[in-house]
């Protein structure tokens, strides 16, 4: 039987993203969710996550494009004034591997990401980078460690496969074969750690190469062309724009995501799909 795993990315970012994702689980298909538990809006994901009970909750790990957890007197060199993580990961990504003197800050961001992910008394379904810099050894090595001491057993392995993505969405095909060839050795080297780790991961992932536009044609056509194995559909979506969203995310579509992910005619193909919805830790 081939297995789905629908997530919900950036719980916590603000309430319309939490209303969303909290009906998307309600009366939708999403089985599980993210959260930046450093964000504006993460108290009250939190409380809607623990009047929902099944709703299977992961730690959406933040260390580019958002807020830190800690002040900036304790990682001067990590954030800006605001306590704003740089924008742009391939700037952050290249300080974090070249300059060493930033490990123990990264580390002791991530702890506290883990130890606040702890606290809500939540259940650590999974763990997946927020713009997937999960991928970055120097960060995947700081999560492997830290990891074990919070009951990490589940991660996102964002493989998108090139030709089934292209086939469901018909369009950039030369982009998605570019993206994937990109991220492929990173992908491998973290399967590989993964494996070497005992940490549980799914086996492809969708929304990727189509990132905020999983709109209800997209997601009934990525439906018919998933792989035999553990899949991991993931998306944003929201009840409404608002200003956090227009501030880091203003072409993502929000509300078409949500509405595919409630949409009758979503729900009937899965229903007749024979895919097993799953979240993270039932792998």
């Amino acid at each position: 039987m081939r297995k789905l795993i629908i997530n919900g990315d950036d719980l916590g970012l603000a309430v319309p993203v939490n209303e969303a994702i909290e009906e998307a689980h309600r009366s939708g298909i999403l089985t599980s969710a993210s959260l930046m538990v450093g964000a504006g809006a993460a108290s009250d994901a939190v409380a809607r996550a623990k009047r929902l009970g099944s709703l299977r909750i992961g730690l959406h790990l933040v260390l580019v494009d958002g807020p830190a957890m800690l002040p900036k007197r304790c990682i001067p060199d990590l954030v800006d004034e605001q306590g704003e993580f740089l924008p742009d990961p391939v700037l952050a990504g290249l300080r974090y591997f070249f300059k060493a003197d930033l490990r123990p800050q990264l580390e002791a961001e991530i702890r506290a990401q883990f130890r606040a992910f702890h606290n809500t008394g939540l259940p650590l379904d999974h763990l997946n980078g927020h713009k997937h810099m999960h991928l970055h050894p120097t960060i995947l090595e700081l999560i492997l460690k830290i990891g074990q001491e919070f009951g990490l057993r589940a991660m996102r392995l964002p493989y998108e496969p090139p030709l089934r993505s292209w086939r469901a969405s018909r369009r950039g095909l030369i982009r998605k074969i570019a993206g994937s060839s990109f991220l492929f050795p990173w992908t491998v080297f973290l399967k590989t750690r993964l494996k070497r780790a005992g940490i549980r991961h799914n086996d492809f992932v969708f929304g990727l190469s189509d990132t905020g536009h999983l709109d209800r044609e997209l997601l009934l056509e990525i439906l018919r062309h998933l792989p035999q194995g553990v899949t991991e559909i993931y998306c944003h979506p929201a009840t409404r724009r608002c200003a956090e969203i227009d501030r880091t995310m203003p072409r993502y579509q929000h509300e078409q995501e949500f509405e595919a992910l409630t949409s009758h005619a979503v729900k009937q193909r899965l229903a007749t799909s024979g895919f097993k919805r799953i979240a993270f830790s039932e792998l």
